[in-house]
């Protein structure tokens, strides 16, 4: 006998069945799968076709390479297992049909029985993976996951394709063995092959579980788009389509002649947003992830997206829904043009975001769910003028004097006036302009920290200058709090003011306005190389030019600010600043660089109160006393104002102290 395999082996001319079959679930799968196009198509336009080459790179180490799954050891290796395992198959089944179809016949002797191994430990790692599967769900059941009778119906249909694929294996090589001991390589099906024990009798066994394979298999193909299997092709999609400058908000267009602002009704999204509500497999990282959620507010960033997904189907109407529903009085459905916020999700829900963008660090297949969020709250400002109180305030002190504090704009660079520093408008020719923002310009305690930058930027020789009463907000809170006009105002604003000065170089002390700057400033025609401090003055240690002359004595941690780290990846520039203090010893949280946990200021939380829940800010300084450190550093005037006050609120003073990084290293440099 040859060293290969017969496609049809046993089942003979009722094998032509099984093409028919398979026509009729590829059918049922290309017109599930064209409706599902058309539904997304129903949302707004989005380009997100640049960068080609970046986006199907991120495809091969995402998808293919798991690499945001395995984050997550549990979860990644069991996903992982279920994914490889399929993948192999699938090319295994377009091998076995090419040799078949082609005439080719390259699947024999050493060829057939690498093949045979592959295949057979394909499908015990994706078995295995859908075991993990069970087992997570229904035994271990974390709080992430929430069970559905969907969930159960995939994995027991997978578990139902892989056992009677084994099986068939198993009878075949049960009546084939002695003639064809080389099946050994099959070794799961060689294994099975002892459960059978006559060889006529395995020969029945054998074509009634090929059937029962076949229905099972092409089962799986026709239920693909309407179940949680379509994130096998959502989730690539939605990969390939991420956003790849997330550290920005979409501006709105022509703000001055659009009749809308944000998102109230299911079709006011992009059509990207739609694909992401498929491509959300509800597996919880977000939510698990999120300060909200976990110091108990109203928010939960997977039930956002999911219920934003019940309103997308109800107003949808897709077949398999239409036909549930036939007969009956919401055949045609009613939500078309529904409204979301109130009826999906609350406003409450809606102003609890930080923005802290822990939920799409996290999300395995780059859904975005806090911008989702904030397009809401661009609703709610421009078009309801329905906001928390509060912000009425901060509002009102941001269009009269361009600061939230509501102090005045001839005040902003006072704290500069006994430090020497000058502006360009008294001296233009500098290399860089500090862009000191809100806090350090009105807040006590931060001016200390701009005090402490500009120091340290003249002890390393560094030409700068401030704009000094000229220096507007640059706008961060106004938009994420919703109020776009406002936003594009200050921008346009700043911008023409920095361009006066012929300004090209930015550093900043505040990781919001570092942000904001660098990535949102050149939509709007503002294209300056800005810098955080951190970077500019790890770069001034690393050339020799600050020197620290006096180690800090004291155990510390440090906290990653989200607009730092999660937004711009400025994780090790702060951790070299720090190893030059030469602290007693660097202690980090266990919630840490892209953990980070928020410090619950972001998306202008700063200037709301915090009604629901526990504070986030008390949660934080939870994690620094577990570090058993003396002092938390920080690098954001939000952050290190946010540790104060949880310090102080908390009565922990004589235990800990919050001190900015600038101020740590002038006082080492002795400047």
């Amino acid at each position: 006998m040859e060293v290969a395999r017969e496609l049809f082996w046993n089942v003979g001319r009722a094998g032509n069945l099984a093409y028919l079959i398979m026509g009729i679930a590829v059918l049922i799968f290309i017109y599930a799968l064209y409706e599902r196009i058309m539904m997304w198509r129903r949302g707004g336009p989005e380009r997100r076709c640049d960068r080609a080459g970046e986006r199907l790179w991120g495809v091969i180490t995402n998808v293919i390479g798991q690499l945001r799954v395995l984050r997550e050891t549990y979860p990644g290796l069991m996903h992982g297992l279920l994914f490889w395992g399929f993948l192999v198959l699938m090319v295994g089944a377009a091998l076995d049909a090419l040799d078949h179809y082609s005439g080719l016949h390259f699947l024999k002797g050493r060829v057939y029985l690498g093949f045979s191994f592959i295949t057979d430990l394909a499908g015990l790692m994706a078995l295995v993976g859908a075991v993990l599967a069970l087992v997570r769900r229904y035994v271990i059941r974390p709080r992430a996951l929430d069970n559905k009778p969907e969930d159960a119906f995939v994995l027991l249909l997978i578990i139902g394709v892989l056992v009677t694929g084994f099986l068939v294996e198993g009878a075949r090589i049960a009546v084939q063995a002695k003639e064809a001991p080389w099946e050994r390589w099959s070794f799961v099906g060689w294994t099975a092959a002892g459960w059978f024990f006559e060889p006529g009798g395995s020969l029945g066994w054998h074509k009634a579980l090929w059937w029962i394979h076949l229905l099972l298999s092409f089962l799986f193909v026709a239920v693909i788009v309407n179940t949680k299997l379509l994130h096998i092709i959502s989730a690539i999609l939605s990969t390939y389509f991420r956003n790849l400058k997330p550290q920005a908000l979409k501006p709105i267009e022509n703000l001055e002649e659009a009749e809308t602002f944000g998102v109230n009704r299911i079709e006011e999204f992009t059509w990207v947003d739609l694909m992401q509500l498929d491509a959300c497999i509800r597996c919880g990282r977000c939510q698990e992830n999120c300060p909200a959620f976990l110091t108990d507010k109203p928010l939960n960033p997977k039930d956002v997206i999911q219920d934003l997904k019940a309103a997308f189907l109800e107003t949808s109407r897709p077949f398999l829904q239409r036909l549930r529903s036939w007969g009956s009085e919401d055949q045609q459905g009613n939500g078309e043009g529904r409204p979301i916020i109130g009826e999906r999700i609350s406003e409450d829900a809606i102003w609890s975001c930080t923005t802290c963008a822990a939920c799409i660090e996290q999300c395995p297949v780059f859904v975005e769910q806090f911008p989702k969020l904030m397009e809401m709250r661009r609703y709610l400002t421009l078009m309801e003028s329905r906001f928390p109180q509060e912000l009425q305030t901060a509002f009102r002190n941001m269009e009269n004097n361009s600061n939230p504090w509501g102090i005045g704009m001839h005040m902003r660079g006072d704290w500069a006036k006994e430090a020497g520093v000058k502006t360009l408008s008294e001296d233009s020719d500098v290399e860089f302009l500090f862009y000191v923002g809100c806090a350090g310009s009105f807040d006590d305690r931060n001016k200390k920290v701009a005090l402490a930058v500009s120091r340290l930027l003249e002890a390393a020789g560094i030409k700068f200058g401030i704009l000094g009463v000229e220096e507007g907000c640059c706008g961060d809170s106004a938009r994420r709090l919703g109020n776009e006009y406002l936003y594009q105002i200050m921008v346009q604003q700043n911008i023409e003011t920095m361009k006066k000065y012929g300004v090209k170089k930015i550093v900043t002390m505040c990781p919001h306005c570092y942000n904001t700057l660098k990535n949102e400033y050149p939509q709007f025609g503002g294209d300056f190389e800005v810098y955080h401090y951190v970077e500019l003055l790890s770069e001034l240690l690393a050339q020799g030019r600050l020197k620290p002359s006096k180690a800090l004595q004291l155990e510390v941690t440090y906290h990653d600010s989200c607009y730092l780290g999660r937004y711009n990846g400025l994780y090790e520039e702060p951790r070299r600043i720090i190893k030059a203090l030469k602290p007693k010893a660097m202690k980090e949280m266990e919630r840490s660089r892209s953990r980070s946990f928020c410090c619950g200021a972001g998306g202008g939380r700063f200037w709301m109160e915090e009604h629901l829940g526990r504070r986030i800010n008390h949660e934080r300084m939870a994690d620094v006393e577990r570090t058993g450190a003396r002092m938390v550093i920080t690098s954001c005037p939000f952050c290190l104002t946010m540790l104060s006050d949880a310090i102080k609120e908390k009565e922990l003073e004589e235990r800990f102290e919050a001190k900015d990084l600038a101020e740590l290293l002038k006082e080492a440099v002795g400047v």
